[in-house]
């Protein structure tokens, strides 16, 4: 009987050493790949932003920025053109491999997007272009529909690590994102493999960095300063749902009212172009970096969040390509720093805790995000960081940015009939009611 389980164990360990070796392998790809690419298109994107600042009657050419991504979606792109949605319905209900053309059409449609003056971030980009390189090796490797989930997950991780320098978030983000409530064990090495060799290889190359952002001080954890983290944390989950919904509202008011598809984003681009001239201020377009390492320091207009919010919705909404989680960070961060006239935390530690928590609410990955702040901001930010996003995760509800995202497991007991449904289908089922 020993002999029988030692001869079981050894053969356990050696097909445990060939999962390991198939995917090391797979994942070095992958990461290399996604990585190398993730460094070309950061480096991109902080080109398209100087020469906007530095060239500013370009955003007067919004309108025909969106016009090139709209006809580019309309007659090549349309069977991608649902972006990280066709990433999860594919992980769900497996059907054919992401085309490739997603790569280069989301990455050259979100540098024009910043180039001309759209509001919009970049881990959109990063996710589709990671999950399109990666399940190319679906077809090289005659993947089973089980190790196509894996390397879907270990795209998105490789995009969401390289171009935020953060692989301990990006390899939970991946898992996390797929199933609220669940997350798919099986995928947890492949996972962080693909998030390590594409940050690694995103900074190897060394032709784009990655911003810092410090919290200065924080606070004790005392009772009282834990009851303040948790109502920031309801703020912030109430702001990453407010995002959500008005990115779908304009989404559907474009679908709505004008039926031609390019025209949407030229439509958008015009009313974009005449408010940044009006407001004589690029502070809310682009990335907004610069205000976000600001919100940790400096006194933030009350109405900032608000703006970006406004801004970054209605530009996705109206067809530009990018990604939602820098803008996230962005209405975090200015969030965070006005809730000090109220809350009496430390403004460094309140713009943290907003930057990741606001996205934790929208995205529903609070793990992921609580990994993120202490990568970011260090391990002495970390309780803070946790109770903010998973209080954020719980007060969003049932919405989010990626509207193909299901149910495993509700965020409450009053929600226990949605389980298994797509956040489209509940919203669906809301307004029906």
């Amino acid at each position: 009987m020993d002999k029988i389980k030692k001869l079981f164990f050894s053969f356990q360990q050696g097909f445990s050493l060939l999962f390991l070796l198939k995917w090391t392998f797979i994942c070095l790809l992958i990461g290399a790949l996604t990585g190398s690419t993730s460094a070309v298109f950061l480096w991109s994107l902080e080109w398209a932003t100087n020469y906007r600042e530095a060239n500013q009657w370009i955003i007067w050419l919004l309108p025909v920025g969106g016009f090139i991504i709209g006809l580019s979606y309309h007659y090549y792109g349309e069977s991608v053109v649902k972006g990280n949605n066709l990433l999860l319905e594919e992980f769900h209900s497996p059907k054919k491999v992401i085309p490739f053309k997603m790569a280069p059409l989301v990455f050259l449609g979100t540098v024009l997007t910043h180039l001309f003056g759209g509001s919009a971030g970049r881990e959109g980009t990063a996710v589709q272009v990671g999950g399109a390189i990666a399940d190319q090796f679906t077809k090289v490797f005659k993947l089973s529909d089980l190790d196509r989930k894996i390397v879907l997950i270990a795209g998105i991780s490789a995009g969401f690590s390289s171009v935020f320098g953060t692989p301990l978030a990006g390899a939970i983000f991946a898992l996390e994102v797929m199933v609220i409530g669940r997350i798919k064990f099986d995928a947890i090495l492949p996972s962080f493999l693909a998030a390590v060799f594409a940050n690694y290889f995103c900074v190897v190359w060394q032709i784009s960095h990655h911003t810092h952002y410090t919290i200065s001080t924080i606070t004790a954890l005392t009772p009282a300063s834990i009851l303040w983290s948790l109502l920031a944390g309801i703020i912030f989950g109430l702001a990453g749902m407010l995002f959500s919904k008005s990115t779908h509202f304009w989404g559907v008011l474009f679908k709505k009212q004008v039926k031609y598809p390019p025209l949407r984003p030229v439509i958008g681009g015009v009313i974009l172009a005449v408010i940044v001239f009006l407001m004589g201020t690029t502070k809310y377009i682009g990335l907004g970096v610069p205000t976000i390492v600001d919100a940790f320091h400096i006194d933030m207009n009350s109405y900032d969040f608000l703006l970006k919010i406004l801004f970054t919705s209605f530009t996705l909404g109206a067809g530009f390509k990018g990604g939602e989680v820098t803008p996230l960070f962005y209405i975090g961060a200015t969030l965070g720093n006005v809730l000090i006239w109220f809350i009496p935390l430390p403004m460094g530690l309140l713009a943290g805790m907003g930057f990741v928590a606001v996205f934790a609410g929208a995205t529903n990955t609070p793990i992921a995000c609580t990994i993120m702040g202490i990568e970011l901001f260090g391990i002495e930010s970390g309780v803070f960081i946790a109770l903010a996003c998973t209080t954020s995760y719980l007060f969003s509800g049932h919405s989010g940015i990626y509207s193909a995202q299901i149910i495993g497991s509700p965020k409450n007991m009053f929600f226990n009939n949605e389980k298994g449904l797509t956040l489209t289908e509940i919203d669906n089922q809301h307004n029906k009611d």
